[in-house]
C-alpha cells in the first residue's frame, strides 16, 4: 500500500519545500520563483486522484499541508534584515495561516470537483479542478496575508503598509493596493501552468495505469 502514496508523497514534499524556499526569491515586479512550482501540487493530485481515487489524493494533500506547516513554523523562526538594524521573521503568522489554510481548501476543492468531472473528457477534470483550486488559493493567499480587512482579526505586520500602497494595477491598470497586481500575475501564472500541466497529466496517468494493471 505505501508503494502507492510513495510517488506522490515525494513529488508533493519536494514541491511544498521548494515553493516555500523559492517564494523569498522575487522575478521581475510581480511574481516569486515559488510561483512557477506551487501550481504543480495540483497536477500531483489530479494524478493521484485520476490514478488512484480521491481518498489516496487527500491523504496525499494532507501530507503536503503537514509539510507546509513545518516549513511555516521554521520560517517564522527565521529573522531576515529588511532594513538597516530591523529584523523581521521571514515568515509571518499572518502569512504562515494564509499559505496552510489556501493549500488545504484549494487542494481539497479540487479534489472535489475533479471527482465530480471525472466521467467527462480527459482533460475537463485536470483543467477545471487546477482552475478552481487555483483561484481559491489565490484569493485566500493575498486576502489573508496582505488584505487590511483582516487586520483587526490577525494583526497587522511588516508587510501590511508596503502591500496596501497603491499602485498601477500590473503597471498599467487602474490604481489598486499592490498585493491585488501580484495576486493577479500569481493567478495567471497558475492558469497558464494549467494549460501546460495537460500534457505530463495525460503521459503520467497513462504509465501509471499500465503499471496499476
Amino acid at each position: 500500500m505505501f508503494k502507492i502514496y510513495l510517488p506522490g508523497i515525494l513529488a508533493m514534499s519536494i514541491i511544498v519545500v521548494s515553493s516555500n524556499i523559492l517564494v523569498q526569491f522575487l522575478y521581475g515586479n510581480w511574481l516569486t520563483y515559488g510561483a512557477f512550482t506551487y501550481p504543480l501540487a495540483f497536477l500531483v493530485t489530479d494524478i493521484m486522484n485520476r490514478v488512484y481515487g480521491p481518498a489516496v489524493a487527500r491523504r496525499i494533500v494532507f501530507v503536503g499541508f503537514l509539510i507546509g506547516v513545518v516549513c511555516s513554523m521554521i520560517g517564522t523562526q527565521v529573522m531576515i534584515e529588511l532594513d538597516k538594524d530591523f529584523y523581521a521573521p521571514a515568515v509571518t503568522f499572518r502569512i504562515a495561516i494564509a499559505s496552510g489554510s489556501g493549500f488545504l481548501l484549494a487542494q481539497l476543492l479540487d479534489i472535489f470537483i475533479f471527482t465530480k468531472l471525472k466521467d467527462r473528457s480527459w482533460w475537463h477534470a485536470p483543467f477545471v479542478s487546477s482552475l478552481l483550486g487555483g483561484a481559491l488559493d489565490t484569493s485566500i493567499f493575498f486576502a489573508v496575508s496582505f488584505s487590511l480587512i483582516f487586520v483587526a482579526l490577525i494583526g497587522a505586520d511588516h508587510n501590511t503598509d508596503f502591500m496596501n500602497q497603491m499602485v498601477p494595477i500590473l503597471g498599467v491598470g487602474a490604481e489598486a493596493s499592490l498585493w491585488i497586481s501580484l495576486a493577479i500575475a500569481d493567478y495567471l501564472v497558475k492558469l497558464s501552468l494549467a494549460l501546460l500541466c495537460l500534457i505530463p497529466f495525460r503521459f503520467l496517468v497513462a504509465q501509471l495505469m499500465i503499471k496499476k494493471l
